[in-house]
């Protein structure tokens, strides 16, 4: 007889449903019993999320720091757009592979790991920016594309795995802020060092030296994590988090939530939200002067927070008592900003095709146009997220399906990268990546509007078991 776990026995290592086991309370407890039974800091759920923090900080906020600034800073667009889309087809690999490796050595030494890939990465664009030598560039993007797939899943499974239910919300906030300021830190240290640089071209090699010493303290900072069976959430209870589990009972749950109606009406916006990618930054590498860039990439850091907190504040907040009305309407805005984003971009990108421009904040009359748009683009990109996110929170009251859709999504997202950056690296004149982009746009529209409504209709089957509740 097989002995291999039932699915509901199942406990996969990314947390997607860690099982709380109580810890013994004695037959009566008092204050001071309590304050000396409380584990110390270092083993509790917001230590582990501010570990977490500090490595999303370190490791992937810096990356988006440098890519903010154009392709990676580099005077060729082409050379990091193909390391790129190298580096996020590893990673459409890794991130399905991220349960296996933590099934293998645990979360702790997973998060580490994963973060050793990035300084790498940093490095070869370093020595790309010293020397002209290409081989580490394509090195660090190997590296990183390997390590960044496991760090993504393991981050996430800590996130949404380790708190308790009610801090679920402020600590997930707490994680994305870690990240959204390494790109604002980073872009503050590109923008205080290139300031100067009125002219298109490469970032100083001294912007690569910071933030390399940056990123290597992400696996240090891993290192601090504890394992899940370690920690001891407030209300007592521990995380338990099974080693083992049958890839064939993981595969079998993909699979059917692959099939989801839901999740097929999203994939053209999964795919969407990871072609764009490749755009914004060889557009600023085309157009831009270096201090332009730099601010750019601070900037984008700031509006594309701040997007974010817009899309999730309009679908929770009661503004309207009807959830289905706050849908529709955040649905709406988010569809008029995108689709106006892109017929400017297409029209920006002609008359760019004829003029070639460089543009600096020296002349305010062109710079603001052309430097409005891409703020604009990462302000559309930062809603689609958030939205994207929201809607599969929606469709199913099982962490294990969420967190399973969340693992889909970074899939698909990343394998839409690597073509995008593939495309770019061809390279592809840029007005027709716009076309492009704006034609998928369009094409996600009619797909992405129904998958709202499944969210909605989701809204009304609640409403009305609440309902049937109250009646009994």
């Amino acid at each position: 007889m097989s002995t291999e776990p039932t699915y509901k026995e199942a406990v996969l290592t990314t947390g997607e449903e860690l099982q709380q086991t109580p810890v013994p309370k004695p037959a009566s407890t008092t204050r001071s019993d309590v304050r000396r039974s409380r584990p110390p800091f270092f083993r509790r759920t917001l230590f582990q999320i501010l570990v977490v923090g500090t490595c999303a900080f370190c490791a992937p906020g810096i990356w988006s720091a440098m890519n903010g600034l154009g392709v990676g800073g580099s005077q060729s667009p082409n050379l990091v757009n193909a390391a790129n889309a190298t580096l996020y087809a590893l990673m459409t690999v890794t991130c399905f592979a991220g349960p296996w490796m933590t099934n293998l050595i645990g979360f702790r030494w997973t998060l580490a790991i994963g973060a050793l890939g990035y300084p790498v990465y940093a490095a070869g664009l370093y020595n790309n920016n010293r020397t002209g030598a290409e081989w580490l560039v394509y090195v660090g993007a190997t590296t990183c594309g390997i390590s960044a797939g496991f760090f993504w899943s393991v981050e996430g499974a800590i996130a949404t795995g380790y708190p308790e239910q009610h801090k679920r919300g402020r600590y997930l906030a707490t994680w994305f802020t870690f990240r959204n300021f390494g790109n604002i830190i980073g872009g503050a240290i590109s923008l205080a060092i290139n300031h100067k640089v009125n002219h298109r071209g490469k970032v100083g090699y001294a912007t690569y030296q910071a933030f390399i010493a940056i990123q290597c303290l992400g696996f240090f900072a891993g290192l601090l994590l504890s394992n899940p069976e370690k920690v001891v959430r407030d209300d007592g209870t521990r995380i338990e988090a099974p080693r083992g589990i049958s890839w064939r009972i993981e595969f079998k749950e993909m699979w059917r939530l692959l099939r989801r109606k839901s999740i097929l009406l999203l994939a053209p916006l999964f795919w969407y939200c990871g072609w764009v990618q490749a755009y914004p930054g060889t557009y600023l590498a085309a157009y831009f002067t270096v201090r332009s860039r730099a601010l750019a990439s601070f900037l984008s850091a700031v509006v594309g927070t701040l997007a974010t907190w817009l899309a999730g504040s309009l679908v929770d907040l009661p503004w309207h008592k009807d959830r289905k009305v706050r849908a529709v309407s955040t649905y709406t805005l988010i569809a008029l900003i995108n689709s106006a984003t892109w017929i400017w971009a297409v029209i920006i990108q002609n008359e760019y095709r004829k003029t070639d421009p460089t543009l600096d904040w020296g002349d305010q009359r062109a710079f603001g146009r052309g430097f409005g748009l891409f703020l604009f683009e990462r302000i559309c990109l930062g809603m689609v997220e958030n939205y994207i996110y929201w809607c599969i929170s929606n469709l199913s009251d099982s962490p294990g399906d969420q967190i399973r859709y969340s693992s889909l999504l970074r899939g698909i997202e990343t394998a839409a990268v690597a073509v995008g950056f593939g495309v770019q690296a061809v390279p592809t004149v840029l007005i027709a990546t716009a076309s492009i982009n704006f034609a998928l746009w369009f094409v996600a529209l009619p797909f992405s509007y129904y998958a709202t409504l499944q969210v909605v209709r989701k809204f009304k089957e609640l409403e009305e078991k609440k309902r049937d509740v109250v009646g009994e």
